[in-house]
Order: structure tokens, then sequence, then C-alpha cells
């Protein structure tokens, strides 16, 4: 009989906490607490100072001001951050994760290592899209996509899955460029290094608005050669370059080129795993909202030079749900250029 009244409490005590914290609002819940947000960067990178700055701010526009904990988890080009967000965070709100650009669209393309589904995650929004540009120096007698046609070019690269050697992949693909490829360079710096040391001759898939961040003086000193922007909108910097979906007219071929660019449009995007309440969800959406238009967010942007053009969560949900319907032909036709096995069904 003992036992029995003993699990008897147990269950009503159960029930009696988990209805008080479902009875709680979120200010409530938030007071006090301490949210982890996992970057899915190395300390020190792009991604990492987009996602700290805005930590920074954050907290002051969610309900009960928690503190915010950023915590690096780099390791597998963000998909570690992400398995984790998805199937070990409690679904409390207290985990959010800020994702390198490749993580929503992952599994789409069949990355063995991503064990999550995008589509059940709840996206809070984006800082910023990526869009890419290809470029030469300015010594370079490459000057123009036709001559970048006709001509090779050698263009240095970090990883084999970076950016940086994707999109020279794709544009040699889809626009008939003749990008020579020069692997092995550690990142940005190194790469940007590389075309001032004349060691290379162009970059082709390094983000303009990292390249405004970093090399300014580029920009207004006129030493880049940009030949073609690689984004699903044209950049109102470059309204003379010309765009590369604008260049596809085979039909198949563009919509491979848009499903690899919905990748890059997706940007900085920040999530919550699946079964947050929806009070708290709503909360930390509408906080992120809040963050962007806050001006001493801003403020600290601009003079770190970052360049902040956001999308909402929705936004978020509607690209990933175009592509996710995507047919498994143009899946799998974007999965090989991008060094991704693709899906079987």
């Amino acid at each position: 009989m003992k036992k029995i009244l003993l699990t008897g409490l147990t269950v009503v005590a159960c029930a009696v906490l988990a209805h008080s914290a479902s009875a709680q609002t979120p200010a409530e819940f938030f007071h006090g607490k301490t949210i982890t947000m996992l970057i899915a960067g190395d300390a020190g990178g792009g991604y990492d100072v987009y996602a700290r700055a805005f930590a920074r701010h954050m907290s002051k526009h969610i309900p009960g001001n928690p503190d915010i904990i950023p915590k690096n988890q780099p390791a597998g080009f963000g998909l570690a951050a992400a398995n984790t967000l998805y199937a070990k965070a409690d679904k409390d709100g207290l985990t959010m994760a800020s994702f390198t650009n490749n993580v929503p669209m992952d599994p789409l393309f069949g990355n063995p290592a991503a064990h999550y589904d995008p589509l059940k995650m709840v996206w809070l929004g984006s800082i910023g899209k990526l869009q890419n540009v290809c470029a030469t120096w300015h010594t370079s007698p490459v000057k123009t996509l036709k001559q970048a046609r006709e001509k090779e070019i050698f263009v240095g690269a970090a990883g084999a899955t970076s950016n940086t050697a994707l999109m020279p992949r794709i544009s040699n693909e889809l626009l008939g460029t003749k990008f020579k490829i020069v692997g092995g360079y550690n990142g940005a710096n190194d790469l940007t290094l590389s075309i001032e040391k004349g060691e290379v001759e162009g970059i082709c898939g390094l983000s303009w608005s990292t390249m405004k961040a970093s090399r300014p003086h580029w920009i207004r000193d006129h030493l880049l050669n940009v030949i073609v922007q690689m984004g699903l909108d044209k950049l109102p910097d470059l309204p003379n370059v010309p765009s590369a979906l604008d260049l596809v007219s085979d039909p198949v071929k563009k919509r491979v080129l848009e499903l690899i660019l919905i990748r890059q449009e997706t940007g900085r995007p920040f999530a919550l795993p699946p079964g947050v309440p929806q009070d708290r969800a709503d909360a930390l959406k509408a906080a992120f909202s809040a963050t962007l238009k806050d001006p001493e967010f801003v403020a600290e942007a601009k003079k770190l030079q970052l360049e902040i053009d956001p999308l909402s969560g929705d936004q978020v949900t509607q690209l990933l749900t175009k592509a996710y319907g995507a047919p498994l032909a143009i899946v799998n036709r974007a999965a090989a250029l991008l060094n991704l096995p693709g899906k079987k069904t």
C-alpha cells in the first residue's frame, strides 16, 4: 500500500509541476534562466562574429531577459550543432543555434552526417544572405564573364566543400567558365591574402558581405573585377554585374541553380529544436525580429562592418519548403555539383 501511495503521489506531483510549467508565461519561464546559443562555426570566424554580436543584444528583447551564452560547435561544417539541437537539446526554449548556410539543405542533398529534419525545426530567421560573387584581381587581363569563358583563370579555394571550391565548379558547369581551382587555403583571410600576393588570379564563391567587411579597401579602391554574382536576387551594390540566374537559359539547369542558390539565400539562419512550446517559440521569434531593428545592434553591426540583410523565420521556412518540394532529378543534379551523394527516393 505504501508503494502504491508513493507512486500515486509521484504521478500527481509530476502532473502538478507540468501544469505549473505550462501555465507560466514566457516572461515567467525565461526570468533568471540561461539560453545556450550553439554556433556552428569556428571562434573568430564570420559566423561567430555575427552570432556573438547578435547574442549581446537579443536578451533584452526576450521576455524575462535571460542570459545568452554562446557555445561554438563547428564540427562537421555545422552539422554537429544541427544534430545536437535536433536530437539532444531540451525542447524548452533554452537552446537555440546559429547555423552555417549549408545546414538547412544538407539533408535534402543526402549528406549522410545530417541526422535531422529542417522542416521540423523552428526557424527564428536569418541575419543575412550569402550572396556570392566571382571576381578577378585588378591586374588580371580577365575582366568580364565573356573573357572568363575563353581563358583559364586560377582561383583560390578552401576545403572541397567550401563555397570557394563549389561555386567555381557550378559556374564552369552551368555558365561555361574556365575557373581552375587552387585548393588548400585556410579560410577567407588566407584566400584574400593569396589574391593580394598574386598566388591566384581571383576568387569565386566568397560572400560579398564578407568581402565588404574584411577587405573594404578592395571595393573602395576598385581592386576587383566582379564578373558575375550568384544569388537569387541581384545585389544593390552591383547593378551592372550580370546575375548567374539570368544567364542560364536551359530550364532544367536554371532550376538546379535556383535550388543551389536557395542554399545561399538562407545565409546565417537561427533555429530552435522541434517541440518548443508555441508561446516561447513566438516570444523568441519576436525577440529575433526586434533585435534586428535594435539601434544599438545596428550600430555595432555597422562598426564591425557586418552586412544585415535579414529573413524572417517564416521566409526561411517558405524557402526550405520550396527547396524540399523540388523534383528528385533536380535535387540530385544539384547535389552532384555540391559534391554530395543525393537522394535515392
